[in-house]
């Protein structure tokens, strides 16, 4: 039928259309459904998020508002006491950057000599063992975590440094089971950038004498250095934004306190905690969780828009 129509139009003195231009301009519904569908998940991914932004805006809006409230104390004080009238944001934030920065020391050595384990040394066989496993670490449930900070890594730190330094809720061993719970995010995502580095810059280096551990950390590392940041930073991200661990084991209580051992709370506890508790709508007890979640959310975002320009810059493009 279209030779018949091609034939047609030669005669009638047309120029033939070509077979990759009729294919274009021949209508698909079933692919039409599938990117309006797609447009769609996207959309509302987009819009979900626009619609977090103006809750928490407008709901910090009414907190700031507040005659009771000013900028200067709540970024200059170290007292959190809503209920008193303290808006001092710095005991929930130091407690949060404490258990968040206990948590990378602990799952950025160990996750990236995981991946470059699994990178370079590990043959098939062991790596298709060992990466499920590790996957599997990252489904655990958080609540696990959490009561396993609480009755093996505290007693295990009691033990260690004495039970009059160790508190019973402390930052330390939150801290600490967070960074076990983020090892494989980090090793996963590192392992795939390694693993992405093109097989001739290992091939060139063996060319050259270099040994197994020169080729890893001299030419493969650098390579990846882009995803192993990306990977660090959403560790990050992942850290500052955990509750169920910190809320169990890390204290139910702001303190302004630099000692690891003590017990503190972090943004996200403070927020698990008010909520779940008998607080009156529209108060400004209410409000003040809505601009904790404001910093948090200003905090993540940034370090989202970071790990994209860090990506930007060292990123290698191999052909």
């Amino acid at each position: 039928m279209a030779e018949h129509l091609s034939t047609s139009a030669r005669a009638a003195g047309a120029q033939p259309v070509p077979i990759a231009e009729r294919l274009r301009r021949r209508r698909r519904i079933g692919e039409s459904m599938i990117q309006a569908l797609l447009w769609l998940c996207g959309a509302v991914s987009i819009l979900t998020t626009l619609g977090i932004v103006i809750v928490l805006g407008r709901e910090s809006w009414l907190f700031f508002g507040d005659e009771a409230v000013s900028l200067i104390e709540f970024f200059g004080s170290t007292t959190w006491q809503p209920a008193i009238g303290h808006f001092g944001i710095w005991p929930l934030l130091l407690s949060t950057l404490i258990t968040s920065t206990i948590a990378i020391s602990v799952a950025v050595p160990i996750g990236l000599a995981a991946a470059i384990y699994l990178s370079e040394y590990a043959s098939p066989r062991v790596r298709a063992w060992i990466k499920p496993i590790l996957e599997i670490l990252a489904g655990i449930p958080t609540v696990v975590y959490g009561f396993f900070a609480l009755y093996f890594m505290t007693p295990l730190l009691r033990a260690i440094f004495g039970p009059d330094t160790v508190q019973i809720f402390n930052m330390a061993s939150a801290g600490l089971v967070m960074g076990i719970m983020i090892t494989p995010i980090i090793c996963s995502m590192s392992e795939d950038a390694l693993s992405a580095v093109p097989r001739a810059l290992r091939e060139g280096a063996y060319g050259l004498g270099a040994t197994r551990f020169e080729v890893a950390t001299r030419v493969v590392l650098p390579a990846a250095l882009s995803g192993i940041l990306a990977a660090v930073i959403v560790g990050v991200s992942r850290a500052i934004g955990e509750t169920m661990i910190v809320a169990i084991a890390a204290g139910a209580g702001p303190n302004f306190t630099f000692n690891p051992f003590q017990a503190a709370e972090t943004m996200t506890g403070h927020i698990a905690r008010i909520s779940g508790g008998d607080i009156s709508y529209a108060s400004i007890d209410y409000n003040s969780l809505f601009a904790i979640g404001l910093t948090l959310f200003v905090m993540t975002l940034s370090l989202n828009l970071l790990s994209q320009r860090i990506v930007r810059r060292f990123r290698e493009v191999y052909e």
